[in-house]
């Protein structure tokens, strides 16, 4: 959960941005005046900014299930699982198919594994738009629950910013292995 307090803040993509900003001013300052300190100062705020934004980014998939840095987790929409799973079964079967000689069995797994991909990037899609609908509802919502003072609603409307970025994170990280692994059959295929 998210919270509004901020002793206990989670990590920010906006305040990274901010501090980015703040260390661009000190460095600034700090070629102006010549100051050694005041160079440190932009250093040590620019190294805050960039693991801020790191951390911002941090998902960990665990099957189904995305865990963000804000420590919300969301779960996959049931066409990716399946989609996911229907690979898998393909996969197999082409296996099979290759090693029994069944070519049936084979062209049923290709046909299977590509009707999976298909399924799992239309889920991907709808987590993505899902996400990133959330993390509006939820920025918006928490502002104007801040403007009214009303804790309990912000705390809401950051849980389902939260949830939000934790599924969009999810689909990134998906994304990021997929291409990983098409990268490295590539480079297999050119060696």
């Amino acid at each position: 959960m998210s919270s509004t307090d901020n002793t206990t803040a989670q990590p920010s993509s906006g305040q990274s941005i901010i501090d980015t900003a703040t260390s661009y001013v000190q460095s600034g300052i700090a070629a102006v005046t010549g100051n050694q300190s005041d160079k440190a100062k932009a250093e040590q705020t620019h190294n805050k900014a960039a693991a801020e934004a790191n951390a911002s980014e941090a998902a960990v998939k665990a099957g189904p299930f995305t865990l963000s840095s804000s420590g919300a987790v969301a779960k996959d929409s049931s066409e990716r699982t399946q989609g996911q799973w229907d690979q898998t079964m393909g996969s197999l079967k082409e296996t099979a198919g290759n090693l029994t000689g069944n070519e049936s069995l084979k062209q049923q797994g290709r046909e299977q594994n590509l009707q999976g991909q298909g399924q799992e990037a239309k889920g991907q899609l709808s987590d993505l738009g899902q996400g990133i609908s959330d993390r509006v509802q939820g920025t918006l919502g928490g502002a104007v629950a801040g403007l009214t003072n009303d804790r309990e609603s912000q705390q809401k409307y950051a849980d389902i910013h939260d949830e939000g970025k934790s599924r969009q994170r999810g689909v990134e990280a998906d994304l990021d292995k997929m291409a990983a692994a098409q990268e490295k059959q590539q480079q297999q295929a050119h060696k």
